[in-house]
């Protein structure tokens, strides 16, 4: 293998404090050269916030620093180490088999954030994989993460896109790529199970307080870190659980390697969004028994949550009789939490206030699930019920009779609709308020699968267009676009069944 080239330059201006903790959490790895890389995506807003110079990274120079063919100056590529559980297995070690972290930046608002390459290669952790991805993938990880960016949900973002002109063998022969992938980092629950379980104490606490002083500095100063830190973890994955669930977002593979610490959303491998509303709902083609279901993934990241907390224990003061029973009440508030941010996510959808008092609250989770249930029963589309009821609102909408056409039987809609208007009637939002709060929380496009794949069977034919469409569409998922109105359509009947796979 050919070494990379070091690049005596700033294109990034690194600054790598994991590569400073103990070598033991990552291994370093040079990553392997493309022989004929091409920029197919990039990302250039994002690479605007990180501070980068455009016409430098698009250079010959830079698109090779984005296949790893060449070093930044700066740049310290390592493979983390971690372990985590698979589909509820324990494996003791995985690591970054396929990803490299080339360093961490400050952006313009000050915020560090890693950068990483996703399919530069082989890694100590790839065990018999290639650690090569291929461009669907990649290309799919690129539409999806920026949509749930621009949809508002915390997640990893992808500032490129670069084939690498290598041939990668799956079970047919793809065009090989890399993805450059931007996180506030790449710390998971899977890192801390992986000092947790080689009874690494040093390591444990190294890694605990890298994370309160990147994510949860205000945390430094706590009476008891461990038990802050976990309070805080607990409460980024409520809100991101419950934001996930309210556009119909599927991870797909929801184990605990695939959980951050920083509370975003990563890896979108088999990830996909509901068409028809279904709480069984499932399309990773490697989740054979529902497990990461839509209606699954509350009680999951609980589980995971578990798992943190098993793994913080031995940051705890005290006895450790007295420690458990600590962290075993903060894991059980976790359900209650979530409930609390999935009503704050369902309100808005639904038009309603922030209502207080335990007896508003259950009643409009009776609503909420009322709708859902018939929308179930009735093949009625989440994305466009949703959208479609703010124009209920409106006495002046033309599109106010589209939403009882969604269900099967029409009237099933309108007797909760019927209850929702009444409720609507106590509550205290105007109604312009209303539909500007609904249409802010009902996107009316989102990356429909079947969209999605048209546009990834174009480019593997050469064709980008109907990807920077799409790419170009999602950024704005709350606008009403009627030249692409086609985009947010589901499919037809006949093209409604659809398998998601983790691409690796």
């Amino acid at each position: 293998m050919v070494d990379a080239v070091t690049l005596s330059d700033d294109i990034f201006a690194f600054d790598n404090s994991y590569a400073r903790l103990p070598e033991r959490l990552f291994a370093r790895v040079s990553p392997s050269p493309a022989p004929a890389p091409q920029l197919l995506a990039l990302n250039r807003r994002l690479a605007e916030e990180l501070k980068l110079d455009l016409d430098r990274l698009t250079s010959r120079e830079g698109v090779e620093i984005l296949t790893g063919g060449r070093i930044a100056e700066g740049s310290e590529p390592i493979a983390m180490a971690y372990a985590g559980h698979q589909f509820g297995n324990w494996v003791p070690q995985l690591g970054d088999g396929r990803a490299l972290l080339l360093g961490e930046v400050i952006d313009r608002n000050g915020r560090r954030r890693d950068i990483q390459l996703k399919g530069s290669g082989r890694t100590p952790f790839s065990r018999s994989g290639d650690g090569k991805a291929a461009v669907g993938p990649v290309l799919r990880e690129f539409i999806i993460s920026e949509a749930m960016a621009a949809l508002g949900i915390p997640t990893t973002r992808s500032l490129a896109a670069v084939a690498t002109g290598e041939r990668v063998y799956r079970e047919e022969v793809l065009r090989g790529a890399v993805l450059t992938r931007v996180a506030a980092s790449h710390v998971r629950v899977g890192t801390f199970q992986y000092v947790y379980a080689r009874q690494d104490g040093e390591g444990l606490r190294a890694l605990a307080d890298f994370v309160i002083a990147r994510h949860y500095p205000e945390l430094t100063e706590a009476e008891v870190p461990a038990l802050a830190l976990f309070e805080a973890v607990k409460a980024r994955q409520a809100d991101l659980v419950a934001r996930w669930m309210g556009v119909g977002f599927i991870h797909g593979v929801m184990n605990t390697d695939n959980m951050t610490i920083s509370g975003e959303t990563i890896d979108y491998g088999p990830c996909a969004f509901m068409d028809t509303y279904r709480e069984g709902q499932v399309f990773s083609s490697i989740d054979v028994g529902g497990r990461y279901a839509y209606g699954n993934q509350p009680g999951i990241a609980h589980w995971n949550l578990v798992q943190l907390a098993q793994a913080l224990l031995p940051l705890m003061p005290g006895p450790q009789e007295k420690a458990v029973e600590t962290m075993q009440a903060a894991v059980d508030a976790f359900p209650e939490q979530l409930q609390a941010a999935w009503l704050g996510v369902i309100r808005r959808k639904l038009g309603l206030s922030p209502a207080t008092g335990v007896k508003a609250a259950e009643e409009d989770a009776v609503l909420a699930n009322d709708l859902l249930s018939r929308m179930e029963a009735n093949g009625a589309d989440f994305t466009l019920t949703f959208r479609g009821l703010a124009a209920l609102t409106d006495p002046e909408a033309p599109e106010r009779e589209a939403v009882p056409g969604f269900f099967a039987d029409p009237d099933a809609f309108n007797a909760w609709a019927a209850k929702w208007r009444a409720r609507l009637a106590e509550d205290p939002m105007v109604p312009a308020e209303r539909r500007a709060v609904m249409n802010g929380a009902n996107p009316l496009f989102i990356p429909r699968n079947h969209r999605v794949e048209e546009a990834l069977a174009a480019a593997e034919d050469g064709d980008l267009g109907p990807f920077k469409t799409l790419c170009a569409v999602l950024e704005r998922p709350f606008e009403d676009q009627p030249e692409h109105a086609e985009l947010s359509q589901p499919p037809l009947s006949e093209d409604a069944a659809y398998r998601t796979f983790c691409g690796t």
